[in-house]
C-alpha cells in the first residue's frame, strides 16, 4: 500500500488537509506537484536542476506573500487617467513597507534564498529587504545516523525586531538544522521576530514534529509536499497527521523516501 493522500488530494483553501495543526501549509498545486515530481527524478539535472527549483519557490513565496503579509488599501491613478477622471484603481495591495529577511542556509539553501530574496524586492521597498546567511551542515556518526548540525559561520547583516524571518531550504528532513537555526535568531540576537517561517518544498512527519514541538506560535511551514513513505500502511492511507506515532518519511541514515536525495549535492553538482 503506497500514499494515498497525493492520489486523493484532498484539499481545502488550497491545501492540504491534514491534521497537523494549523501553522503546517502543505500546498495542495498540481502544477508544483509535477515540476517536483521532477525535480526528484534522477534524469532530472543541471541546469534543469536550478531552473526548477527557482520555478517552485516563486510560486512559494508568493503564497507566503499572499497568505501572510500586511495588505494597505490604494488609491492609484491608471493609464486612463489621461482620458477618464474616473482612471483610477481603489483596492487592496500588499504593503510595501514590510520589514523581511531571508536566511541562507548554505549549502542547498543558497539559490532558494536569493530566488526569495529577489521576489521580495520586486513586490516591496527593496530598503525592507535583506539576505543573511548561515554556513551550516548535519553532523552524522560512524553509521552515518545524524547526530545533529553544525555551523561554521554566519553573516547577520542586521536587526531582526518585528521582521518576518524566511527560512528556505529544499528538504525538511529531520528539522535539525533548522531548529538550531531559528534558534539562534531568537535566543542571541536583540528583539524578536514577527514570524518566522520554513519553505521547504518537501517536508517529513519527523521534520513537521520538530518544528511545532520546538516553536508551537511562531514558526510556520510552507510546503509542497509531504514525504512520508517509510510509514505504516494504516497511516498511508489515512490522512496525514491521523496517526503521528505511525508517521515516518526518513531512512535508517535520515535520508526522505521517496525524497529526491541529496538536494545539496545535486543543486552543486557534487555528487562524487
Amino acid at each position: 500500500m503506497g500514499e494515498r493522500c497525493y492520489v486523493d488530494l484532498e484539499s481545502r483553501n488550497g491545501e492540504l488537509v491534514h491534521e497537523y495543526g494549523d501553522h503546517v501549509h502543505l500546498i495542495s498545486d498540481p502544477l508544483a506537484l509535477t515540476w517536483l515530481s521532477r525535480l526528484c527524478h534522477p534524469s532530472c539535472v543541471q541546469p534543469e536542476v536550478n531552473r526548477i527549483v527557482s520555478l517552485l519557490y516563486r510560486g512559494l513565496v508568493r503564497e507566503v506573500i499572499n497568505r501572510e503579509f500586511p495588505k494597505r488599501v490604494v488609491r492609484t491613478e491608471t493609464r486612463m487617467r489621461e482620458i477618464e477622471e474616473r482612471g483610477y484603481y481603489e483596492g487592496t495591495v500588499i504593503d510595501p513597507q514590510v520589514e523581511v529577511t531571508t536566511v541562507d542556509i548554505a549549502r542547498a539553501g543558497i539559490l532558494p534564498s536569493m530566488v526569495c530574496f529577489e521576489a521580495l524586492s520586486e513586490i516591496l521597498d527593496p530598503g525592507f529587504v535583506r539576505q543573511d546567511h548561515i554556513l551550516m551542515n548535519r553532523t552524522t556518526d560512524s553509521s552515518s545516523h545524524v547526530t545533529g548540525a553544525a555551523t561554521h559561520g554566519r553573516k547577520i547583516a542586521g536587526p531582526i525586531d518585528g521582521r518576518y524571518l524566511l527560512f528556505p531550504d529544499p528538504m525538511g528532513a529531520t528539522g535539525g538544522s533548522l531548529t538550531e537555526a531559528i534558534t539562534f535568531y531568537r535566543e542571541h540576537l536583540d528583539g524578536r521576530p514577527k514570524h518566522c517561517f520554513a519553505l521547504n518544498l518537501i517536508v517529513t512527519p519527523e521534520f513537521i514534529r520538530k518544528l511545532t514541538a520546538s516553536f508551537p506560535d511562531d514558526v510556520s511551514i510552507y510546503a509542497y509536499r509531504l514525504d512520508r513513505g517509510m510509514s505504516t500502511e494504516a497511516a498511508l492511507k489515512s490522512r496525514p497527521g491521523t496517526f503521528p506515532d505511525q508517521e515516518f518519511g526518513l531512512n535508517d541514515v535520515q535520508y526522505i523516501v521517496p525524497g529526491a536525495g541529496g538536494m545539496g549535492e545535486v543543486m552543486n553538482n557534487a555528487l562524487s
